[in-house]
């Protein structure tokens, strides 16, 4: 709906608010307690409109920036901005969104990767490494799959949360897309253990990596 204003997208945000949906966000770093449904269906009705987007990401509200995400044109956005939108976005949830929706995108995405994925700060890495996990399934061409796996060999056991997710999540990529890498993937895995303990529901694939990479092969093969 052209001609909605910042104010009156906050506003409307602020009546979905659902004290309980934020508690369960909390508990996962997220500050916000709008249902991602809610703010689905709010894009849906918005669709894109770049200028809204930008002021409801100015305002710093975790809602509000979640939103601006689904009604942005990724395109529009320059590499300096994406740079600063990352850094800024200290919530888990809008940095997974910002990646996943926005860079992955975006012209500028491999020069972020780049940019990113040794950076010292590991919310920035882990972007980084999110978006070498991309390459590694979609185009792996040019990139050294054997130096990934020496860097994860070495960096991933003792790495910050978010950050050695996303080295898990691109070790697993390695190991399910390249068959020729899967044996030191999962010698890797079996050495490190990461995410051997991770709570995993009824009908998922644990995410540690002798698991879940033997079982998405076993997928792959029985198709």
């Amino acid at each position: 709906m052209a001609g909605t204003t910042v104010a009156e997208v906050t506003a409307e945000l602020a009546g979905l608010e659902d004290p309980r949906v934020r508690e369960v966000n909390e508990r996962h770093g997220d500050d916000h307690g709008v249902k991602l449904g809610d703010l689905r269906a709010v894009a849906k009705r918005l669709r894109t409109q770049q200028d809204l987007a930008v002021g409801l990401w100015a305002t710093g509200d975790t809602a509000a920036r979640l939103l601006a995400l689904l009604i942005c044109r990724p395109k529009a956005f320059d590499r300096d901005q994406l740079d600063a939108m990352l850094r800024e976005a200290r919530v888990p949830k809008v940095q997974d969104w910002l990646v996943n929706y926005v860079v992955k995108k975006s012209p500028h995405a491999e020069e972020l990767r780049k940019s990113w994925f040794a950076d010292p700060d590991p919310v920035v890495a882990s972007a980084g490494w999110a978006l070498t996990t991309e390459r590694v399934g979609k185009r792996p061409e040019g990139l050294d799959l054997d130096g990934l796996l020496d860097v994860i060999e070495a960096r991933m056991r003792d790495a910050p949360d978010q950050l050695q997710w996303a080295m898990n999540e691109c070790l697993g990529t390695i190991g399910i897309q390249h068959a020729e890498h899967r044996a030191r993937v999962l010698a890797i895995g079996e050495r490190l253990r990461v995410l051997e303990d991770y709570p995993t529901s009824p009908g998922c694939t644990s995410p540690y990596v002798p698991i879940w990479v033997t079982e998405m092969v076993r997928r792959q093969e029985a198709s």
